[in-house]
């Protein structure tokens, strides 16, 4: 056990007029800190080639996951997916990278343009080893993971992005790995650092991709804790307990719910101050107390994390209202999707008797629905999850 852990994010966009990718990325947990990850892309775009990419990357996840053999899992793609007769490529070709520990990264590459690796803050080389099965050239390698260490897989719609408009012969790799490189010191997530990688190539294809493209970003951190107490204990009796137990975890501590903040300023012997800055017409502002880094209203602020959250786990397209402003919201978002690694939810029961009246969209089911969409958002985001009910 080891106090590192790794975010992984990617995003993708379809080659122009076409309804459906032809890449497709699949993860599968294999422990607590073992993932694996396949790129996979189809050849040509649309129907078939999201059908075939589907198909390798199922297929390679579910062996390799079975700790099955490289050679066996390259040899089952084989024959389940020839080669084109026509155009002598393979009908999907693939990306591997076997998490282990969080220490360790097998990269196994087929075909895709290279994986890229940045260390200490610049891309780096690494060993890779070529080995043939079935016929097809096989890079394989194996490379020790640090801190803020950053690897990036794509499909080939990436470094194709630009051919004959921005360049020449497309966006290099080692521009590509530059770019990336420079994201990355800024200290941005894994999905954002994918997001914005895509977004460049889309850009770099005048919005018309002439290719599926497909970022996948893996960046390795250290654990980050962080807590959020969410309406009072359903039985007053247990309030000093539930303060007690919020306090005591390490990380930073967010509050949400005026009646909850009260609680814990009496807890905590200090006053709430509540703040005259209303940075969202449609969020509740938020206040402070000394000892909490973060105090919010109830309800309504979680929710809006909430779409935020949905959002981020899709298309992202919502990163620039909440990665800069100061509402409630925003901050939470902040907190639960770049800084948190582990999070501890504090989920008091109480019926909040202003939320009883008819006319309001407001009740008690609608708060306990919150904490379990937004618990399971941010567990797809890689998040380790505890909830506890008072």
């Amino acid at each position: 056990m080891n106090n590192l852990c790794t975010e992984i994010g990617y995003k993708s966009i379809n080659h122009y007029g076409e309804q459906l990718c032809g890449d497709h990325v699949e993860i599968i947990d294999k422990g607590e800190d073992s993932q694996v990850i396949v790129l996979a892309d189809g050849l040509g775009s649309g129907v078939k080639a999201s059908i075939l990419s589907t198909l390798t990357s199922k297929i390679i996840s579910t062996m390799v996951s079975e700790d099955i053999s490289l050679e066996e899992c390259v040899s089952t793609i084989a024959a389940t997916l020839p080669v084109c007769s026509i155009r002598g490529v393979a009908y999907s070709t693939f990306t591997i990278i076997h998490l282990i520990a969080n220490r360790r990264a097998e990269i196994i590459q087929y075909d895709n343009p290279g994986v890229i690796l940045i260390h200490d803050g610049k891309p780096c080389d690494y060993e890779k080893r070529e080995i043939n099965i079935g016929g097809k050239k096989i890079l394989n390698s194996e490379i020790p993971l640090n801190e803020n260490d950053v690897i990036v897989a794509m499909s080939d719609g990436c470094p194709h992005a630009g051919i004959g408009t921005a360049f020449n012969f497309g966006w290099k790799q080692e521009d590509i790995a530059e770019f990336m490189a420079e994201m990355a010191y800024a200290g941005h997530t894994a999905k954002v650092l994918s997001t914005m990688l895509v977004d460049e190539c889309n850009r770099l294809y005048g919005e018309k991709p002439g290719d599926d493209a497909t970022a996948v970003v893996i960046k390795v951190r250290n654990r980050e804790p962080m807590n959020i107490l969410f309406g009072p204990p359903s039985n007053r009796d247990d309030c000093d307990r539930m303060m007690s137990l919020f306090f005591s975890k390490e990380g930073k501590h967010i509050i949400c719910g005026g009646t909850t903040s009260s609680i814990a300023a009496r807890y905590l012997g200090k006053p709430v101050k509540p703040s005259l800055n209303y940075y969202s017409s449609d969020i509740p502002p938020t206040a402070e107390i000394e000892g909490v880094d973060l105090v919010t209203e109830g309800v309504i602020t979680v929710n809006r994390v909430l779409t935020y959250a949905k959002d981020y786990l899709k298309d992202n397209e919502s990163y620039e209202h909440w990665s800069m402003k100061k509402d409630g919201a925003s901050q939470i978002a902040r907190l639960l999707f770049e800084e948190a690694t582990d999070i501890n939810f504090f989920v008091g029961r109480a019926v909040n008797p202003a939320h009883q009246n008819p006319d309001l969209p407001i009740n008690f089911n609608i708060k306990m629905n919150l904490v379990e969409e937004l618990s399971a958002c941010l567990r797809a985001m890689g998040k380790r999850i505890k909830v506890s009910y008072f």
